[in-house]
């Protein structure tokens, strides 16, 4: 490991060398000061959150990963492209300990990078805040600077459902293959609409079971997180309201604590904070929606209603939250490190910026794996003509996703500012999924191509 620390040595002189380290600490910190003072907050908690932690860490995190892909491809390609790695290499040390140290330099950087321009965030949160009204500082304590966990019902299983509709309709009238997948779709949406809709004068019930959870949470105030959607539009004046009538509680009590709400709009979150000592014997927590309104709501299966208890303190949170972002940037080190092991400076950066705009395309990627082929179906009601190249490239896309999937998956950002808890469980499985997995396919890749190129060819001149 002495050989490694070496060059991690190294590269930290690099980065110095190159001014890299001064410019990136005063990039951070004009983000972290500067930002709050040009773009001005509403002066409400959310205000508040949206500019000191989703547009400040949003920034750090675009300028530290822009410079570790400049770095990690500029340490190692220039290294070779000057003939200082031709020194290197002659020396006792492997290569893949060149390789190794580079990258545990590139990280450590960005470890202390991210922990000055994080720290600048928090205290400065801390600061700020106590500017806000007295109201909007009790919002902060208990939305924002909260760690928050979520408990939520568990879809149901559609699919025996849908498979037996499907034998049922193929039976009345065979279909092709294409009507299958057509109708199969169908279906599905139906039955979901079906546990979504909730129909004038009728009710919608969850039952929310808490597990391991509930003798610790049994006694705790609880927050119901609520959103529905109408079919009504108003292009103009104020967007229509409707009547939510709540009730919670164990569905034999001989009374249930009830929420009537006579006035709330659709598409927008509402929290609800409801009394201890509402789950029953089981551990079970039942909510059920009445529809008095004359029109029909739809409450999504993704986002309709969930359960959030207080699980921890802002201050670790927001550690976590930082260590998930260098997972990602050890990932982006991985990545130019080893493009420049087998590729000059510019074109290493260019491959490197191509991995990150596939790593931001999940959007294209997943609508060409739903609409299965790269290119649209021309005419309405038309099928897209086969195509060759889309036998190739659906299964190559769907097969990007699912690595894309494994970054995208976590959130810290949008975690930290709606004060929902980041745990430990969580970042470990970042480190594993994005540095260990990913960074270690492209750790070996880098180590493998390093190994096999040719540092010290003879240069002939004249």
């Amino acid at each position: 490991m002495q050989r490694v620390f070496a060059i991690l040595k190294l590269t930290w002189k690099a980065a110095f060398r190159y001014r890299l380290f001064w410019v990136l600490v005063l990039l951070l910190l004009g983000a972290v000061v500067a930002l709050p003072l040009v773009i001005k907050d509403d002066g409400t908690a959310r205000g508040f959150t949206q500019i000191l932690l989703t547009y400040t860490l949003g920034t750090i995190t675009a300028l530290l990963g822009f410079a570790t892909l400049w770095l990690s491809c500029g340490i190692l390609a220039r290294d070779i492209e000057e003939a200082q790695m031709q020194m290197v290499v002659t020396k006792p040390i492997a290569r893949w300990q060149i390789w190794i140290g580079k990258w545990l330099g590139i990280i450590s950087l960005n470890a202390v990078l991210l922990l000055i321009a994080g720290s600048g965030v928090y205290f400065l949160m801390q600061w700020r805040a106590q500017k806000l009204p007295e109201g909007e500082q009790a919002i902060l304590r208990s939305e924002i600077f909260i760690a928050r966990g979520s408990l939520k019902e568990p879809p149901e299983d559609i699919q025996a459902l849908v498979d037996e509709q499907i034998r049922q309709v193929i039976k009345a009238a065979p279909l092709s293959a294409l009507d299958q997948q057509l109708a199969r779709k169908q279906i599905e949406e139906r039955e979901k609409a079906e546990q979504q809709i909730v129909a004038p004068n009728y009710a919608r019930r969850w039952v929310i079971d808490f597990g391991l959870r509930k003798n610790s949470l049994r006694n705790e105030p609880l927050i119901l997180r609520t959103k529905f959607q109408s079919p009504e539009a108003r292009p103009f004046g104020d967007p229509p309201t409707y009547r939510g009538v709540w009730l919670v509680g164990p569905p034999e009590a001989a009374q249930l604590y009830r929420i009537d709400l006579p006035s709330v709009a659709a598409q927008t979150f509402h929290e609800l904070p409801i009394p201890p000592s509402l789950l029953d014997a089981d551990g079970k927590l039942t909510v059920e929606f009445r529809n008095y309104n004359n029109i029909a709501l739809l409450f999504p299966l993704d986002e309709g209603l969930e359960v959030l208890y207080r699980e921890g303190g802002f201050g670790l949170n927001f550690i976590r939250g930082l260590g998930i972002i260098l997972c990602w940037l050890s990932l982006l080190a991985a990545v130019g490190l080893c493009a420049a092991s087998f590729l000059s400076f510019p074109v290493a950066a260019f491959f490197s910026i191509a991995v990150l705009i596939l790593g931001l395309s999940s959007g294209t990627l997943t609508s060409v794996i739903e609409r299965g082929s790269m290119f649209d179906g021309g005419h309405e009601g038309e099928a897209a003509a086969p195509r060759a190249i889309d036998a190739v490239a659906v299964p190559v896309f769907h097969a990007a996703l699912k690595l894309v999937n494994l970054v995208q998956g976590f959130s810290p950002i949008t975690s930290l500012s709606s004060g929902r808890s980041i745990t430990w469980g969580q970042l470990g499985l970042a480190f594993a999924q994005i540095v260990l997995l990913l960074g270690g396919i492209f750790a070996a890749i880098g180590i493998y191509t390093f190994n096999r190129r040719e540092i010290a060819t003879a240069q002939v001149n004249g």
